[in-house]
């Protein structure tokens, strides 16, 4: 059952670094092409004035994909787990702020799942408020 969810999580991670890959080559090298500008709903102009902006865009997300992918590479998504959690940690984080102009009374749900030594898995689920109020469900 565990290798179930180790499996899971692979893919999980597999495509989430594979998505900010594409992010990386849309951002710093399609900006000023007929796909970014479609993609991005810009115009030439539009692009050519921020292309700085999103080329180091693109490059913060090359590095988030190669956090995900040296740690399942290198070390596997038990043994790689604390090098997994950052780079996802830091995803989530990127998400936030990207997405921070939505709400100001935004809320972050974070699912923390543990595979238990039976073969169990334990999920808990946690609701970050804008204020810091962590609420434990």
């Amino acid at each position: 059952m565990i290798s179930v969810f180790v499996g899971l999580a692979a893919v999980m991670v597999i495509i989430v670094a594979a998505l900010h890959a594409y992010f990386l080559v849309l951002e710093m090298l399609l900006w000023r092409t007929p796909l970014g500008l479609r993609t991005f709903r810009m115009t030439k102009e539009a692009a050519e004035s921020s292309a700085v902006l999103a080329a180091n865009q693109g490059l913060y997300n090359g590095f988030l994909a190669a956090g995900l992918i040296w740690g399942l590479v290198a070390y596997g998504v038990a043994t790689g787990r604390p090098i997994l959690t950052f780079s996802l940690l830091c995803v989530i984080v990127a998400a936030g702020g990207a997405c921070q102009e939505l709400s100001l009374n935004r809320v972050v749900f974070l699912l923390n799942v543990n595979l238990l030594a039976d073969g169990r898995a334990e999920f808990r689920l946690y609701l970050l408020l804008q204020r810091g109020i962590v609420l434990d469900i």
